[in-house]
Protein backbone atom coordinates (compact mmCIF):
# COMPACT_ATOMS: atom_id res chain seq x y z
CA UNK A 1 0.00 0.00 0.00
CA UNK A 2 3.00 2.24 0.36
CA UNK A 3 3.62 4.66 -2.46
CA UNK A 4 6.77 2.87 -3.57
CA UNK A 5 5.87 -0.80 -3.20
CA UNK A 6 6.97 -1.44 -6.73
CA UNK A 7 9.35 0.26 -9.06
CA UNK A 8 9.21 3.79 -10.39
CA UNK A 9 9.84 5.22 -13.81
CA UNK A 10 13.33 6.12 -14.93
CA UNK A 11 14.66 9.54 -14.02
CA UNK A 12 15.87 12.00 -16.65
CA UNK A 13 19.51 11.57 -17.54
CA UNK A 14 20.14 15.24 -16.81
CA UNK A 15 23.03 17.07 -18.46
CA UNK A 16 25.64 14.35 -18.07
CA UNK A 17 25.37 13.36 -21.72
CA UNK A 18 24.58 10.14 -23.64
CA UNK A 19 27.39 8.18 -22.01
CA UNK A 20 26.01 8.80 -18.54
CA UNK A 21 22.51 7.93 -19.71
CA UNK A 22 23.76 4.67 -21.18
CA UNK A 23 25.55 3.83 -17.92
CA UNK A 24 22.47 4.51 -15.81
CA UNK A 25 20.64 1.45 -14.46
CA UNK A 26 17.59 0.46 -16.48
CA UNK A 27 14.24 1.63 -15.25
CA UNK A 28 12.32 -0.89 -13.19
CA UNK A 29 8.95 -1.87 -14.57
CA UNK A 30 5.85 -2.23 -12.41
CA UNK A 31 4.30 -5.66 -12.51
CA UNK A 32 0.59 -5.26 -13.42
CA UNK A 33 -0.27 -8.42 -11.49
CA UNK A 34 0.62 -6.90 -8.13
CA UNK A 35 -0.87 -3.51 -8.96
CA UNK A 36 -4.10 -5.29 -9.88
CA UNK A 37 -4.02 -7.19 -6.58
CA UNK A 38 -3.44 -4.03 -4.56
CA UNK A 39 -6.28 -2.17 -6.27
CA UNK A 40 -8.78 -4.99 -5.77
CA UNK A 41 -7.68 -5.35 -2.15
CA UNK A 42 -8.06 -1.63 -1.42
CA UNK A 43 -11.57 -1.73 -2.89
CA UNK A 44 -12.40 -4.48 -0.39
CA UNK A 45 -10.90 -2.42 2.44
CA UNK A 46 -12.95 0.67 1.58
CA UNK A 47 -16.17 -1.24 0.91
CA UNK A 48 -16.08 -3.13 4.19
CA UNK A 49 -15.16 -0.10 6.23
CA UNK A 50 -18.19 1.55 4.63
CA UNK A 51 -20.61 -1.28 5.49
CA UNK A 52 -19.15 -2.01 8.93
CA UNK A 53 -22.08 -0.31 10.66
CA UNK A 54 -24.53 -2.52 8.74
CA UNK A 55 -23.37 -5.83 10.21
CA UNK A 56 -26.75 -6.40 11.82
CA UNK A 57 -27.73 -7.73 8.38
CA UNK A 58 -26.69 -11.42 8.49
CA UNK A 59 -25.37 -11.51 4.91
CA UNK A 60 -23.31 -8.37 5.52
CA UNK A 61 -21.86 -9.82 8.72
CA UNK A 62 -20.91 -13.02 6.87
CA UNK A 63 -19.30 -11.07 4.03
CA UNK A 64 -17.49 -8.90 6.56
CA UNK A 65 -16.03 -11.91 8.40
CA UNK A 66 -15.10 -13.57 5.11
CA UNK A 67 -13.30 -10.54 3.69
CA UNK A 68 -11.59 -9.63 6.96
CA UNK A 69 -10.00 -13.08 7.05
CA UNK A 70 -7.82 -12.25 4.06
CA UNK A 71 -7.98 -8.66 2.75
CA UNK A 72 -5.24 -7.23 5.00
CA UNK A 73 -3.17 -10.44 4.76
CA UNK A 74 -3.23 -9.94 0.97
CA UNK A 75 -1.74 -6.47 1.36
CA UNK A 76 0.80 -7.72 3.87
CA UNK A 77 1.93 -10.70 1.77
CA UNK A 78 2.27 -8.53 -1.34
CA UNK A 79 4.11 -5.86 0.64
CA UNK A 80 6.47 -8.47 2.06
CA UNK A 81 7.13 -9.84 -1.42
CA UNK A 82 7.89 -6.36 -2.74
CA UNK A 83 10.15 -5.65 0.26
CA UNK A 84 12.60 -8.47 -0.45
CA UNK A 85 15.27 -6.03 -1.56
CA UNK A 86 15.01 -3.79 1.49
CA UNK A 87 18.25 -3.13 3.36
CA UNK A 88 19.10 -0.74 6.15
CA UNK A 89 21.24 1.42 3.90
CA UNK A 90 20.96 5.17 4.34
CA UNK A 91 18.95 5.63 1.15
CA UNK A 92 16.53 2.77 1.81
CA UNK A 93 15.88 3.92 5.37
CA UNK A 94 15.43 7.49 4.19
CA UNK A 95 12.80 6.41 1.65
CA UNK A 96 11.08 4.32 4.31
CA UNK A 97 10.78 7.32 6.60
CA UNK A 98 9.53 9.58 3.78
CA UNK A 99 7.03 7.11 2.36
CA UNK A 100 5.61 5.61 5.56
CA UNK A 101 6.60 7.33 8.78
CA UNK A 102 5.98 10.90 7.61
CA UNK A 103 2.50 10.14 6.18
CA UNK A 104 1.76 8.20 9.36
CA UNK A 105 2.63 11.19 11.53
CA UNK A 106 0.62 13.58 9.35
CA UNK A 107 -2.53 11.49 9.09
CA UNK A 108 -2.42 10.23 12.67
CA UNK A 109 -2.47 13.89 13.66
CA UNK A 110 -5.31 14.68 11.25
CA UNK A 111 -7.45 11.76 12.43
CA UNK A 112 -6.80 12.67 16.07
CA UNK A 113 -7.86 16.26 15.35
CA UNK A 114 -11.03 15.04 13.64
CA UNK A 115 -12.00 12.76 16.52
CA UNK A 116 -11.33 15.58 18.97
CA UNK A 117 -13.42 18.03 16.93
CA UNK A 118 -16.47 15.74 16.98
CA UNK A 119 -15.99 14.41 20.53
CA UNK A 120 -18.07 17.08 22.24
CA UNK A 121 -15.42 18.56 24.48
CA UNK A 122 -13.02 15.71 25.24
CA UNK A 123 -9.37 16.75 25.59
CA UNK A 124 -7.20 16.57 22.50
CA UNK A 125 -4.86 13.58 22.45
CA UNK A 126 -2.29 12.94 19.74
CA UNK A 127 -0.15 9.88 20.37
CA UNK A 128 2.11 8.69 17.59
CA UNK A 129 2.97 5.50 19.45
CA UNK A 130 -0.69 4.50 19.82
CA UNK A 131 -2.33 4.67 16.41
CA UNK A 132 -5.97 5.55 15.89
CA UNK A 133 -8.49 3.94 13.57
CA UNK A 134 -6.86 2.63 10.37
CA UNK A 135 -3.43 4.20 10.90
CA UNK A 136 -2.10 1.06 12.56
CA UNK A 137 -1.19 -0.41 9.18
CA UNK A 138 1.34 2.26 8.25
CA UNK A 139 3.06 1.98 11.61
CA UNK A 140 3.14 -1.82 11.43
CA UNK A 141 4.41 -1.72 7.86
CA UNK A 142 7.20 0.65 8.85
CA UNK A 143 8.31 -1.69 11.63
CA UNK A 144 7.97 -4.83 9.50
CA UNK A 145 10.12 -3.27 6.81
CA UNK A 146 12.79 -2.35 9.36
CA UNK A 147 12.86 -5.98 10.50
CA UNK A 148 13.36 -7.35 6.95
CA UNK A 149 17.13 -8.02 7.22
CA UNK A 150 16.54 -10.07 10.38
CA UNK A 151 14.01 -12.40 8.72
CA UNK A 152 16.29 -12.85 5.71
CA UNK A 153 19.17 -14.01 7.90
CA UNK A 154 17.65 -16.41 10.41
CA UNK A 155 16.80 -20.06 9.89
CA UNK A 156 13.15 -21.05 9.58
CA UNK A 157 11.89 -17.47 9.49
CA UNK A 158 8.27 -18.42 8.85
CA UNK A 159 8.21 -20.90 11.71
CA UNK A 160 9.69 -18.31 14.07
CA UNK A 161 7.16 -15.68 12.90
CA UNK A 162 4.25 -18.09 13.46
CA UNK A 163 5.58 -18.89 16.93
CA UNK A 164 5.82 -15.18 17.76
CA UNK A 165 2.27 -14.69 16.51
CA UNK A 166 0.80 -17.51 18.59
CA UNK A 167 2.65 -16.50 21.75
CA UNK A 168 1.54 -12.88 21.36
CA UNK A 169 -2.10 -13.70 22.12
CA UNK A 170 -1.44 -15.66 25.30
CA UNK A 171 -1.20 -12.51 27.38
CA UNK A 172 -2.23 -8.87 27.36
CA UNK A 173 0.05 -6.77 25.20
CA UNK A 174 0.18 -2.97 25.29
CA UNK A 175 -1.50 -1.33 22.32
CA UNK A 176 1.51 0.97 21.83
CA UNK A 177 3.19 0.55 18.42
CA UNK A 178 0.11 -1.49 17.42
CA UNK A 179 1.88 -4.43 19.04
CA UNK A 180 -0.88 -7.10 18.92
CA UNK A 181 -1.43 -6.67 15.18
CA UNK A 182 2.27 -6.11 14.53
CA UNK A 183 3.05 -9.55 15.97
CA UNK A 184 -0.21 -11.27 15.08
CA UNK A 185 -0.02 -10.51 11.37
CA UNK A 186 3.77 -10.84 11.16
CA UNK A 187 3.66 -14.33 9.54
CA UNK A 188 2.04 -12.88 6.42
CA UNK A 189 4.84 -10.33 5.98
CA UNK A 190 7.51 -12.99 6.47
CA UNK A 191 5.67 -15.30 4.04
CA UNK A 192 5.79 -12.52 1.44
CA UNK A 193 9.53 -12.13 1.99
CA UNK A 194 10.03 -15.84 1.30
CA UNK A 195 8.03 -15.93 -1.92
CA UNK A 196 9.67 -15.71 -5.34
CA UNK A 197 8.22 -14.93 -8.80
CA UNK A 198 7.99 -18.62 -9.64
CA UNK A 199 5.63 -19.15 -6.71
CA UNK A 200 3.05 -16.86 -8.32
CA UNK A 201 3.28 -18.25 -11.85
CA UNK A 202 1.00 -21.27 -11.21
CA UNK A 203 -1.65 -18.90 -9.83
CA UNK A 204 -1.91 -17.17 -13.20
CA UNK A 205 -3.18 -20.27 -15.01
CA UNK A 206 -6.88 -20.61 -15.94
CA UNK A 207 -7.26 -23.75 -13.81
CA UNK A 208 -5.90 -21.90 -10.78
CA UNK A 209 -8.33 -19.05 -11.40
CA UNK A 210 -11.27 -21.45 -11.37
CA UNK A 211 -9.98 -23.18 -8.24
CA UNK A 212 -9.40 -19.85 -6.51
CA UNK A 213 -12.95 -18.72 -7.26
CA UNK A 214 -14.34 -21.99 -5.87
CA UNK A 215 -12.27 -21.66 -2.68
CA UNK A 216 -13.43 -18.08 -2.15
CA UNK A 217 -17.06 -19.08 -2.76
CA UNK A 218 -16.77 -21.99 -0.33
CA UNK A 219 -15.21 -19.73 2.31
CA UNK A 220 -18.04 -17.21 1.96
CA UNK A 221 -20.58 -20.02 2.27
CA UNK A 222 -18.79 -21.13 5.44
CA UNK A 223 -18.93 -17.61 6.87
CA UNK A 224 -22.63 -17.49 6.03
CA UNK A 225 -23.34 -20.74 7.89
CA UNK A 226 -20.69 -22.01 10.33
CA UNK A 227 -19.21 -18.54 10.76
CA UNK A 228 -22.42 -17.11 12.22
CA UNK A 229 -21.33 -18.18 15.67
CA UNK A 230 -17.82 -16.73 15.49
CA UNK A 231 -16.71 -14.03 17.86
CA UNK A 232 -16.16 -11.25 15.37
CA UNK A 233 -13.34 -9.72 17.41
CA UNK A 234 -11.18 -12.68 16.38
CA UNK A 235 -10.70 -11.30 12.90
CA UNK A 236 -9.20 -8.02 14.14
CA UNK A 237 -6.03 -9.69 15.52
CA UNK A 238 -6.10 -7.35 18.49
CA UNK A 239 -7.21 -9.23 21.62
CA UNK A 240 -5.65 -11.96 23.78
CA UNK A 241 -7.35 -15.33 24.12
CA UNK A 242 -8.83 -14.67 27.55
CA UNK A 243 -10.54 -11.48 26.32
CA UNK A 244 -12.30 -13.60 23.70
CA UNK A 245 -13.45 -16.20 26.21
CA UNK A 246 -10.90 -18.87 25.22
CA UNK A 247 -8.15 -20.70 27.04
CA UNK A 248 -4.63 -20.38 25.67
CA UNK A 249 -4.80 -23.93 24.31
CA UNK A 250 -8.09 -23.37 22.50
CA UNK A 251 -7.05 -19.92 21.37
CA UNK A 252 -3.78 -21.19 19.94
CA UNK A 253 -5.61 -23.86 17.95
CA UNK A 254 -8.09 -21.28 16.66
CA UNK A 255 -5.36 -18.79 15.73
CA UNK A 256 -3.40 -21.52 13.93
CA UNK A 257 -6.50 -22.42 11.95
CA UNK A 258 -7.04 -18.75 11.11
CA UNK A 259 -3.45 -18.41 9.86
CA UNK A 260 -3.90 -21.45 7.62
CA UNK A 261 -7.32 -20.32 6.37
CA UNK A 262 -6.11 -16.80 5.67
CA UNK A 263 -3.09 -18.12 3.78
CA UNK A 264 -5.28 -20.32 1.60
CA UNK A 265 -7.62 -17.39 0.94
CA UNK A 266 -4.71 -15.08 0.09
CA UNK A 267 -3.54 -17.48 -2.62
CA UNK A 268 -7.12 -18.04 -3.79
CA UNK A 269 -7.55 -14.28 -4.10
CA UNK A 270 -4.24 -13.94 -5.96
CA UNK A 271 -5.40 -16.69 -8.32
CA UNK A 272 -8.43 -14.65 -9.44
CA UNK A 273 -6.42 -11.44 -9.86
CA UNK A 274 -5.77 -10.67 -13.56
CA UNK A 275 -2.10 -10.94 -14.51
CA UNK A 276 -2.47 -8.70 -17.58
CA UNK A 277 -2.85 -4.93 -17.69
CA UNK A 278 -6.44 -3.81 -17.07
CA UNK A 279 -8.25 -0.49 -16.83
CA UNK A 280 -7.49 -0.38 -13.10
CA UNK A 281 -3.84 -1.48 -13.20
CA UNK A 282 -2.54 2.09 -13.00
CA UNK A 283 -4.76 2.77 -10.00
CA UNK A 284 -2.95 0.08 -8.04
CA UNK A 285 0.06 2.37 -7.69
CA UNK A 286 -1.96 4.85 -5.60
CA UNK A 287 -3.73 2.64 -3.08
CA UNK A 288 -2.10 4.54 -0.22
CA UNK A 289 -4.20 7.58 -1.16
CA UNK A 290 -7.45 5.61 -1.01
CA UNK A 291 -6.43 4.06 2.29
CA UNK A 292 -5.56 7.33 3.99
CA UNK A 293 -8.50 9.42 2.78
CA UNK A 294 -11.45 7.03 2.77
CA UNK A 295 -11.47 6.86 6.56
CA UNK A 296 -12.47 10.50 6.79
CA UNK A 297 -15.48 9.85 4.55
CA UNK A 298 -16.58 6.87 6.65
CA UNK A 299 -16.15 8.81 9.88
CA UNK A 300 -18.12 11.80 8.58
CA UNK A 301 -20.96 9.46 7.60
CA UNK A 302 -20.97 8.07 11.12
CA UNK A 303 -20.88 11.55 12.64
CA UNK A 304 -23.92 12.72 10.66
CA UNK A 305 -25.83 9.52 11.58
CA UNK A 306 -25.97 8.34 7.98
CA UNK A 307 -26.11 4.74 9.15
CA UNK A 308 -29.26 5.42 11.17
CA UNK A 309 -31.24 5.35 7.92
CA UNK A 310 -33.34 2.23 8.36
CA UNK A 311 -33.52 1.18 4.72
CA UNK A 312 -29.74 0.83 4.60
CA UNK A 313 -29.98 -2.09 7.03
CA UNK A 314 -31.04 -4.53 4.32
CA UNK A 315 -29.08 -6.53 1.77
CA UNK A 316 -30.13 -4.08 -0.94
CA UNK A 317 -29.21 -1.04 1.14
CA UNK A 318 -25.83 -2.47 2.12
CA UNK A 319 -25.12 -3.42 -1.49
CA UNK A 320 -25.83 0.17 -2.54
CA UNK A 321 -23.47 1.52 0.13
CA UNK A 322 -20.82 -1.00 -0.92
CA UNK A 323 -21.15 -0.07 -4.58
CA UNK A 324 -20.80 3.63 -3.76
CA UNK A 325 -17.76 2.84 -1.62
CA UNK A 326 -16.15 0.95 -4.50
CA UNK A 327 -16.59 4.03 -6.69
CA UNK A 328 -15.06 6.22 -3.98
CA UNK A 329 -12.09 3.85 -3.67
CA UNK A 330 -11.54 4.04 -7.41
CA UNK A 331 -11.76 7.83 -7.52
CA UNK A 332 -9.31 8.20 -4.63
CA UNK A 333 -6.70 6.28 -6.64
CA UNK A 334 -7.00 8.46 -9.75
CA UNK A 335 -4.39 10.92 -10.96
CA UNK A 336 -6.38 14.11 -10.22
CA UNK A 337 -6.71 13.09 -6.56
CA UNK A 338 -3.06 12.07 -6.37
CA UNK A 339 -1.91 15.35 -7.92
CA UNK A 340 -4.15 17.42 -5.64
CA UNK A 341 -3.06 15.71 -2.43
CA UNK A 342 0.50 14.56 -3.13
CA UNK A 343 2.08 17.21 -0.93
CA UNK A 344 0.06 15.93 2.00
CA UNK A 345 0.68 12.22 1.40
CA UNK A 346 4.22 12.48 0.02
CA UNK A 347 5.58 15.82 1.25
CA UNK A 348 9.08 16.98 0.45
CA UNK A 349 10.94 16.45 3.70
CA UNK A 350 14.51 16.39 2.43
CA UNK A 351 15.27 19.08 5.01
CA UNK A 352 14.93 16.38 7.68
CA UNK A 353 18.02 14.56 6.49
CA UNK A 354 21.70 15.38 6.47
CA UNK A 355 23.77 14.64 3.38
CA UNK A 356 22.51 13.54 -0.02
CA UNK A 357 20.74 10.37 -0.94
CA UNK A 358 22.55 8.04 -3.29
CA UNK A 359 19.42 7.02 -5.14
Amino acid sequence: MAASDTAVAARPAGSAGPAAAAAAPPAKVRDPYFDNAKFLAIVLVVVFHAVESLRDVPAVRAAYVFVYLFHMPVFIVVTGYLSRGFTRSRDRTRKLVVQLLVPYAIFETLYSLYFWAVSGGKPLEISLQRSSYLMWFLLALFLWRLSTPLWQRIRWPLGVAVGVCLLAFMTDLPRDLTLPRLLGLLPFYVLGLMLRPEHFEPLKRPAARAAGALVLAAAFAGALTVGRGWTIDLIFWNDPHHALGMSNVTGTVVRTAMLLAATVLVFAFMAVVPARRTWFTGLGAATLYAYLFHGFIVQVLRTVDFYDIERLHTVTGAAAVGAAAAVVATVLCTRPVVRATRRLVEPDVNWLFSGRANS
